[in-house]
C-alpha cells in the first residue's frame, strides 16, 4: 500500500495546462460540542412504554392426539370448546418526540403495535426528559410507513420540535439522535449521514431511508434524528446488525416522507395509496445482462395479479417497468415507492420494455390493500396449518359476530385450495374454537361463497350481510361454504351478540 504524504486536506483535482481548479476546503474539525443543541432539543424527546395483552394457547397439546385428554383433565368434557383463552402481559419500549404544544407525539407504529399481531394494546405511558409520566392515546397509526401519532392526556403546554427539509440533506452532514436505547432514557448520539434514500432490499412502499452512523439501538425506534439546526430530518426506525447492537448502520424515515403522513394521521384522515397489483423484481446484474439492459434501472414484472389495475391496463408478466409518471425506476426510486405516493384513481403513464420494444401504457391506479392483505397475497396459503385467531388482523365485526377471520380470495390462494382461480368468495383464515362456526365444522381454508343467498366476493360484501342480519335482529346467518374436493353446502352459523 502506497502512502502519500505532504498533501493538504481535502479532495484533490486534476491539473490541466497549469490551471488549478478551486478546492473544497473542509470546515476545521467537528462541532466543538453538541451540548447547547441537546439542551434545547432533549425536552421534546420522550420515552414510550406500552403494555399489551397477548392471547396464548391454553392447551399445550393443541393439534395433537392428546388435546382431548388434556381438556378432560382440566374439567372440560366437551373437548375444550368452552375453555376460556388465557392471556399474558407483554411490554415494549421505544422513543418519540413532541411536534406541538398540546402534546402530540410522533413515533413508530411498531413501538405501539408490536409485530406479534396477537398482542392487544392496553396502555401507553409517555415519559418526558424530566421524568414526568403521562398516559397517552393513539390518534392514528399506519403500518405501511411504520408511523404512529399519539396524544398525551394532559392540558399542559409541552416543548416541541419541528420537521425539517430532509430533501436538502447531504451525505456527510452532521446529525444527532436522541432516544431511549435499551430503556436508558435520554441518550444522545451523534454522527453523519452515510447515505440518502437508501434501499434496504426489504421491499414495501417505503423502503427508502436516510442512513446514519449515529449510534442507534433497540429502543431508539420512533426517536428523532436532528440536523444541526435542531430540525427533525428523520425518524429512527431500524438498524443493520449481525449482533443485534449498533454497528454504525442505522436507518431513519426521511422527514419528507413522514411529515405528510403524520399530518393526515393527526387530522384523522385515512391514508390512501395508489396500487398497481404487480409483483416486481429489481434488475440485478444477471437479469440486466440477459435482457441487454443497464443494471439498477427498471423492475421486472414477475406476476400481474388478475383483475388488478395493471392487468386491466394491459401490463403483462415479463414486462420491464422503466418509468412511472415520467420518473425513472431505480434502486432508490422503486415502482412501489412511486405508486404509493399517488392517489387511488390517478391515471399515470407507465413506460415498459416488452420483447425489446418500448411501450407507454396508461394505468388508472387502484387503492393499495392493507399490509395484512398484501402479505396474504404473497404467502403460500396452507389450509392445514394450525392458525389461532389473531385479534385485530381482519374485520372486527366479522370476528365478533361469526367467530372467524376471513381474507380476500386471490389466485395464489385459489391454487393452494385446489379450486379454479376465478372462484369468487372469501377465505376463512382462522376460526375461534369457542364459537358456533367451529361447532358447525367450519375451518381454515373453507370458502364462503354467499351469505343469506347474496354473493360474498369480498370481505366488504360478507360484512354487509352480517351487518344486515344483525340490524334485523336475526340470531343466525346462512352461509354457502365450499371446501376442497367437496361440493358447496349451506351452513347456518349463529351470530354472537
Amino acid at each position: 500500500m502506497s502512502l502519500i504524504t505532504g498533501s493538504p486536506l481535502g479532495a484533490q483535482v486534476a491539473q490541466n495546462d497549469g490551471a488549478v481548479m478551486n478546492r473544497v476546503v473542509p470546515v476545521q474539525g467537528a462541532p466543538a460540542s453538541f451540548a447547547d443543541l441537546t439542551a434545547q432539543l432533549q425536552p421534546a424527546v420522550v420515552n414510550i412504554a406500552t403494555r399489551q395483552r397477548v392471547e396464548v394457547q391454553n392447551n399445550p397439546f393443541a393439534g395433537t392426539p392428546f388435546a382431548e385428554l388434556f381438556n378432560r383433565r382440566q374439567g372440560n368434557a366437551q373437548g375444550g370448546n368452552n375453555a376460556q383463552p388465557q392471556t399474558r402481559e407483554a411490554q415494549s419500549l421505544g422513543s418519540g418526540f413532541l411536534i406541538s404544544a398540546d402534546g402530540i407525539v410522533v413515533t413508530n407504529n411498531h413501538v405501539i403495535n408490536p409485530p406479534d399481531t396477537r398482542a392487544k394494546l392496553e396502555s401507553i405511558t409517555v415519559t418526558l426528559a424530566d421524568g414526568t409520566e403521562y398516559e397517552a392515546d393513539v390518534v392514528g397509526s399506519d403500518a405501511a410507513s411504520d408511523l404512529a401519532v399519539l396524544k398525551i392526556r394532559s392540558n399542559k403546554t409541552f416543548p416541541f420540535v419541528r420537521f425539517g427539509d430532509s430533501a436538502a440533506t447531504r451525505v456527510g452532514d452532521w446529525v444527532v439522535a436522541i432516544g431511549n436505547p435499551f430503556g436508558l432514557g435520554g441518550t444522545v448520539t451523534a454522527g453523519i449521514i452515510s447515505a440518502v434514500y437508501r434501499n434496504t432490499g426489504q421491499g414495501g412502499a417505503y423502503d427508502r431511508y436516510l442512513q446514519t452512523d449515529a449510534s442507534i439501538n433497540r429502543g431508539n425506534s420512533g426517536g428523532p434524528l436532528f440536523d444541526m439546526r435542531g430540525n427533525v430530518i428523520g425518524i429512527n426506525n431500524a438498524i443493520f446488525s449481525p449482533s443485534g447492537g449498533s454497528v454504525g448502520i442505522g436507518f431513519a424515515i426521511p422527514a419528507e416522507i413522514a411529515a405528510p403522513i403524520v399530518e393526515k394521521l393527526r387530522a384523522g384522515q385515512e391514508i390512501q395509496r395508489g396500487y398497481l397489483g404487480v409483483r416486481l423484481q429489481p434488475l440485478d446484474e444477471d437479469l440486466a445482462l440477459s435482457l441487454g439492459l443497464p443494471k439498477r434501472r427498471g423492475e421486472l414484472a414477475q406476476v400481474v395479479e388478475e383483475t388488478s389495475p395493471a392487468a386491466r391496463a394491459g401490463l403483462r408478466s415479463g414486462d420491464i417497468l422503466t418509468k412511472v409518471n415520467g420518473k425513472d425506476v431505480t434502486a432508490d426510486q422503486t415502482v412501489s415507492f412511486l405508486v404509493a405516493n399517488l392517489q387511488p384513481g390517478t391515471t399515470v403513464p407507465v413506460e415498459v420494455l416488452r420483447e425489446g420494444k418500448r411501450l407507454a401504457i396508461n394505468v388508472t391506479l387502484g387503492k393499495r390493500p392493507s399490509e395484512q392483505e398484501l402479505q396474504a397475497q404473497v404467502q403460500n396459503f396452507d389450509p392445514d396449518a394450525e392458525q389461532p385467531m389473531a385479534p385485530g388482523t381482519s374485520d372486527q365485526t366479522i370476528e365478533q359476530k361469526l367467530g372467524m377471520q376471513v381474507m380476500p380470495m386471490s389466485a395464489d390462494i385459489a391454487r393452494s385450495l385446489g379450486v379454479p382461480v376465478e372462484t369468487k368468495g372469501v377465505v376463512i383464515a382462522a376460526v375461534d374454537p369457542n364459537g358456533d362456526a367451529a361447532a358447525k365444522g367450519l375451518r381454515r381454508g373453507d370458502i364462503i361463497l354467499s351469505a343469506n343467498y347474496q354473493p360474498t366476493a369480498s370481505v366488504e360484501a360478507l360484512l354487509a350481510q352480517v351487518t344486515a342480519a344483525s340490524n334485523e335482529r336475526r340470531e343466525a346467518i346462512l352461509l354457502r361454504v365450499q371446501r376442497r374436493n367437496t361440493p358447496p353446502a349451506f351452513i347456518a352459523v349463529r351470530l354472537r351478540s
